[in-house]
């Protein structure tokens, strides 16, 4: 489908899909191009390892940001790279492993006879084998070790100690066996007892197993949640800034765990008679002198650098400046104030959600402690410009 057919079915599409769902309407998918590829952990559970480091060493240092991967981690990494051996159309450019999630970069360097998502699809069935046998399995062997000694326990408990109870109570096997996934007696009439898991009543492990054989249970079978997310390539210089970003993932992370309050998403703060979702230092709420940034489209360049250096004027003496950037003047006040790292207000458009995180420079000033981003409005996935009236 090319763009002109797109914008002419659009009205017709209904609601924007979320993210991990969402493929573009106008790419080919079979054709050569670049994708950036995110995959997380059904239930963003920490499987593939643990982030290292410090967050301040450079990039190549011994004690670097970096994460120590988990044997399952590890099998998936190398399913990840061997992705060109099973299709020789696709080269593996990057990979960025994190404890809940991943990020890929694949080339596929020729025409293909079906979507790459086929080879996504490939790549998450081999890495549920992993899973379950790693994880899954074990877990319920695991607990089947912890259920075992528990029943024998109950089973001896119920030995008779005199002739005469034997006289008058049923034998142990015989209720043992009326008691599903239990013990029977051993007939070496030496009193021991031994586990004998009835065959034709399985125990509750054992039907789990065989459900997710069957792939009726997918709670525990699978790894990864279901869909992705994908970014295509489209421009000079975007392949750099997506390896730019998978290889700082780390360190990012390593941040966000030293100052969580920053990052952290604040739900239904009220200022005012107004309800906003916030990310962010909320103490630039309390500074004294607060100024709206509102510059008119009209302004010429000159009037616009005048804008910016009364606002630096006024930053320096402490002042916190709040703007949704809307307009070209208002882009140049944040942005040079951004850039001199003083504090700011952003209010954005879009409301914010559980897992929103700022990217690219406001990351960096919201590790300062020098950046709230307030939404007052509901999240949507459709893509929306923030206009005065809204303001």
């Amino acid at each position: 489908m090319n763009k002109e057919d797109y914008h002419k079915k659009k009205k017709y599409i209904g609601d924007k899909k979320p993210s991990m769902q969402r493929r573009s309407d106008i790419n080919d998918y079979t054709d050569r191009g670049m994708y950036m590829f995110t995959l997380v952990i059904q239930g963003r559970r920490p499987l593939f390892g643990e982030v290292i480091g410090d967050s301040n060493a450079p990039e190549g240092s011994e004690n670097a940001p970096r994460i120590k991967l988990t044997e399952l981690g590890r099998c998936v990494k190398e399913e990840w790279w061997a992705c060109s051996s099973y299709h020789p159309e696709i080269k593996v450019v990057a990979l960025q492993m994190m404890p809940d999630h991943l990020h890929g970069i694949p080339y596929v360097t020729e025409q293909m006879e079906k979507p790459v998502g086929m080879v996504i699809r490939g790549f998450k069935q081999s890495c549920n084998k992993h899973y379950r046998r790693l994880i899954v399995e074990k877990t319920e062997d695991a607990s089947l070790k912890v259920t075992q000694p528990a029943l024998a326990t109950r089973c001896t408990e119920q030995l008779p100690t005199e002739k005469a109870d034997q006289k008058n109570k049923p034998s142990l096997a015989t209720r043992c066996t009326e008691q599903p996934g239990c013990f029977e007696k051993d007939n070496t009439g030496k009193g021991a007892v031994s586990y004998a898991a009835l065959p034709t009543q399985p125990t509750m492990q054992q039907e789990k197993k065989n459900r997710i054989r069957k792939g009726e249970d997918r709670s525990n079978g699978l790894l990864f949640a279901p869909q992705y997310n994908d970014k295509i390539l489209h421009k000079t210089g975007q392949l750099d800034a997506w390896i730019h970003y998978l290889r700082d993932n780390p360190r990012r992370l390593l941040i966000k765990r030293q100052h969580p309050d920053y990052f952290r998403v604040q739900f239904n703060l009220k200022i005012g008679n107004q309800t906003y979702s916030a990310l962010g230092n909320q103490f630039l709420l309390s500074v004294p002198d607060k100024r709206q940034v509102q510059c008119s489209r009209a302004l010429t360049e000159t009037e616009i650098q005048q804008e910016v250096l009364q606002a630096l004027s006024f930053a320096q003496q402490g002042s916190v400046h709040i703007s949704p950037a809307i307009s070209p003047g208002e882009k140049a006040v944040m942005r040079a104030l951004m850039d001199n790292h003083f504090p700011i207000v952003y209010l954005e458009e879009n409301g914010l959600t559980s897992y929103t995180k700022p990217g690219g420079e406001f990351f960096e000033a919201c590790t300062r402690g020098q950046l709230l981003i307030l939404a007052p409005w509901e999240h949507h996935n459709e893509k929306m410009l923030i206009t005065r009236d809204k303001c």
